[in-house]
């Protein structure tokens, strides 16, 4: 049977609550991650692990765990439902008080963190995906990866919607991210993304594909995109800690790279695909 950590409590998922008061149920009022897990793996953890610490420092949250005892809990999580491809999924909250919009006096911080398995979407990254054009309607601290996600939600809808895998959001006329992913165009052998502040959220994804960027010689511009830029480039590329490298062949009604996979996002694939081998055979 699946488990779940509900704080220092690891128990069958069918036995956990949720406590109506508990101010991520109310407001949102928390911080999560999501983690790879390859074979067993976890991909990239002291990454995540530091980024979940540091959206919950934003938001004055207090993680009442070493990173190093919340390593080994979401380690033994795996172990406990055996997972092998998929994901942890782990969240904060700033825990049950009644509820008032101002920080309680007196709150403890709920932590949960739950397996779900998954399989790599190998299709997608050979034939692409379709992307939509969307307003980016996010509150302004997308750098916090915190529970609020309705305009995240409404964007993915649009696109479900019009059959497509991503929405593409624009701030105006400049390009920020992925409803869940972020994106990257390539034009003249130059990828192109925006820079990591508090309009995007620094994909621990991303961060390993600048790297991989660099292994290959491709040299990265971290500048806003408009549009219309986006739309004349030779490659675009969206990732994530779910799509991996993914190409994007078709925004809107328009086809990229004639409607196919460009070489260097197959260079990029290849390389986060040696990165990925490397962790399992830790």
């Amino acid at each position: 049977m699946a488990h779940i950590w509900v704080n220092d409590v690891l128990m069958n998922r069918a036995e956990a609550s949720i406590d109506p008061e508990d101010r991520g149920y109310q407001f949102g009022d928390g911080v999560y991650e999501v983690v790879k897990v390859y074979e067993g793996n976890l991909f990239e953890m002291e990454a995540h692990i530091d980024r979940f610490y540091r959206s919950a420092d934003e938001l004055r949250i207090v993680i009442p765990y070493t990173k190093d005892v919340l390593h080994k809990m979401v380690y033994d999580i795996v172990e406990a439902d055996q997972l092998q491809t998929g994901h942890v999924y782990m969240q904060i909250t700033r825990g049950v008080a009644p509820r008032q919009h101002y920080f309680p006096d007196e709150a403890s911080a709920t932590f949960t963190a739950y397996t779900q398995v998954s399989e790599r979407p190998y299709e997608n990254f050979e034939r692409g995906i379709k992307a939509l054009l969307h307003e980016d309607i996010r509150w302004l601290r997308c750098d916090i990866k915190s529970l609020n996600l309705l305009g995240a939600v409404l964007a993915k809808q649009a696109a479900h919607e019009a059959n497509c895998d991503e929405a593409i959001l624009h701030r105006g006329d400049v390009v920020t991210e992925g409803s869940s992913s972020n994106v990257y165009g390539i034009k003249d052998g130059v990828m192109y993304t925006h820079p990591a502040n508090n309009f995007i959220l620094n994909g621990i994804t991303r961060q390993v594909v600048l790297r991989c960027a660099e292994e290959i010689q491709l040299p990265v511009v971290e500048e806003a995109m408009t549009v219309e830029q986006l739309l004349a480039m030779d490659e675009v590329i969206y990732t994530s800690t779910g799509a991996e490298v993914t190409p994007i062949v078709q925004i809107n009604e328009q086809l990229i790279h004639k409607g196919v996979r460009g070489e260097w996002t197959k260079k990029l694939q290849e390389v986060f695909e040696s990165k990925v081998q490397a962790a399992i055979t830790i």
